[in-house]
């Protein structure tokens, strides 16, 4: 049996500065690079903060400061057994941004991290100067799409009932070195880039990641919450605090071919978005655009920053 990593092998070496920050009474890790207005960069399941790795670059050379965090539970971040809720997750980023210094912050989210984006600019709208939702949906634009199985989403999202039983998810996650990691990112990611060695390399980063102790279950806690939350009262009043269209300008960024999060369920979140444009959708590209296309998402994110 492998020893399990050290969290500190999340570290990677780049242009970009390692470290820790103290936000809603825990430790989170960053990775930050460039000057200028900040933009926090929030990644997916499943993902840390090197996901951002190309974006990182681009912005910092656009005027930015770019900033990539370890969710809670995730990477180097610290790993508490609670906390996975939508409200807490929100205060994290809110304490983020106000730790780096900053009265307010652009947020860019890929899936999760992209409802969590949403999430922040409703629940804390005076830190959050725009919003980007790459390979995402809004929350409740997702809840109504699983709940209407024969639209597809539902049957997409077939990972997030199996999630829900205690303990197996986690060992499913971790067995033979985390395959299930490179098992989801070849069901989910475009064909194109499955046929490159940047996949390769890509998913052998992100096994690592799930092999240090702790980050299976923590990542595995934020689909528990989201799906048990609708039989509570909290899921209530997250449907309320959400449910209004943010006031930030918002930029959507999709891949056509995501089998993850449909593309007609992204586009339907447009009837919660601030000042946008028309949700940009990709041919060639699966629910991975930020890695897929990193070109191309870099440019349309600075172009929408810059404008902004």
């Amino acid at each position: 049996m492998h020893a399990s990593p050290d969290p500190s092998i999340v570290r990677l070496d780049g242009p970009w500065v390692h470290r820790d920050v103290s936000a809603n009474g825990i430790r989170l890790h960053v990775a930050e690079l460039g000057d200028g207005p900040v933009v926090v960069l929030l990644h997916g399941f499943a993902e840390f903060w090197w996901t951002w790795h190309h974006q990182l670059r681009a912005l910092a050379d656009a005027g930015f400061r770019a900033v990539a965090v370890d969710l809670r539970g995730y990477g180097d971040s610290d790993k508490p057994p609670r906390g996975y809720d939508a409200w807490t997750l929100a205060g994290d980023v809110g304490g983020l941004i106000k730790s780096l210094g900053a009265r307010r912050a652009h947020l860019a989210g890929h899936a999760w991290g992209g409802m969590l984006a949403w999430t922040v600019a409703a629940l804390h709208p005076r830190l959050v100067s725009s919003v980007t939702a790459i390979g995402a949906a809004h929350p409740l634009a997702l809840r109504s799409a699983v709940a209407r199985p024969w639209r597809g989403q539902g049957r997409a999202a077939g990972h997030l009932f199996r999630f829900q039983v205690p303990m197996a998810p986690e060992k499913w996650l971790v067995k033979a070195d985390a395959q299930a990691v490179e098992d989801l990112f070849g069901g989910w990611a475009g064909r194109r880039w499955r046929s490159t060695s940047d996949f390769g390399e890509s998913v052998a980063a992100f096994r690592q990641a799930m092999l240090v102790p702790g980050v299976a279950h923590s990542a595995l806690e934020h689909y528990r919450w989201a799906f048990r939350a609708q039989f509570r009262g909290e899921g209530r009043r997250f449907t309320d605090a959400v449910g209004a269209r943010i006031a930030a300008p918002t930029l959507q960024l999709h891949g056509a071919d995501d089998t993850c999060i449909l593309p007609e369920t992204a586009t339907s979140s447009t009837r919660w978005a601030g000042p946008h444009a028309e949700p940009q959708v990709w041919p060639d590209v699966g629910h991975f655009p930020h890695l897929e296309a990193p070109d191309r998402t870099s440019a349309a994110m600075v172009d929408f920053l810059k404008r902004d």
